[in-house]
């Protein structure tokens, strides 16, 4: 423990009982120590006042940070505004298409490319034999990925397909045939040929008047590589081979 050095002892004074220096005289008693300073206890006082200043001025300085955090990111977001209109102006004056029509014209392409395995038919007029024979170039007639040969339609790519095929019978007399529509395939694996659709008409004329009856089919099949579909009619005669009104094709899925 410190003592204080500016403490002021008291004076102490001793007084001998024996007066005669020549009396004999008990020895005084031991001096005892002497007692501990006290020590200063006062408390200096607290500062309030500049803790409280320190304490608004942190604040303050909290809330400008806050604030030009604000005014930073509102000058960033005009900016980039300001790029973004300059962008479509510059994209619409050299006709660049945006991001969704790339995408979309992405897909289209590729709808083309599966549309590819396709083809339409339209009626040749110069028939001799059964099955028809068709036109697959002039007119609206075209095949794609897909290839006639020999009166019929070559599947080159197994899959899915839809096949159609319609025929206009028309006549300028009556005489109560039976109509027939077919359609069939083959291939040179397997024998023989497997009918696919068929129509048949009954009772479509009465009388000796000029007639029509439209025959249409159309189905989903799975077919096979080098399968090859044909068309049969009962009697050649009959058909109208216009392109709008005898056709036959198909459309891979």
């Amino acid at each position: 423990m410190q003592q204080n050095l500016n403490y002021v002892y008291p004076q102490i004074f001793w007084v001998d009982g024996c007066a005669d220096a020549g009396a004999s005289c008990s020895p005084a008693p031991p001096v005892g120590p002497f007692p501990p300073p006290v020590p200063d206890r006062r408390r200096k006082p607290q500062n309030n006042r500049g803790r409280r200043s320190v304490g608004f001025l942190v604040m303050f300085l909290l809330i400008l940070v806050a604030f030009t955090g604000v005014g930073l990111c509102m000058f960033k977001i005009f900016h980039l505004e300001k790029e973004l209109d300059e962008l479509r102006e510059s994209a619409s004056a050299e006709h660049i298409p945006p991001a969704s029509e790339k995408l979309t014209g992405q897909k289209e392409q590729s709808l083309q490319k599966e549309a590819r395995k396709a083809a339409h038919l339209t009626g040749n007029p110069a028939q001799r034999d059964l099955p028809l024979e068709w036109e697959p170039i002039s007119g609206h007639a075209y095949t794609s990925g897909v290839q006639y040969h020999n009166r019929g339609l070559v599947i080159n790519e197994p899959g899915l397909y839809f096949v159609y095929s319609n025929v206009l019978f028309r006549s300028s007399a009556c005489d109560s045939q039976v109509l027939s529509h077919v359609v069939y395939k083959r291939n040179p694996n397997s024998p023989g040929s497997l009918v696919l659709m068929e129509d048949k008409g009954i009772n479509y004329c009465t009388g000796q008047r000029m007639w029509a009856r439209n025959s249409y089919l159309g189905a989903l099949f799975k077919l096979r590589k080098m399968d090859s579909l044909h068309v049969n009619v009962s009697k050649i005669a009959l058909v109208n081979f216009e392109e709008s009104k005898t056709f036959f094709g198909l459309f891979k899925l």
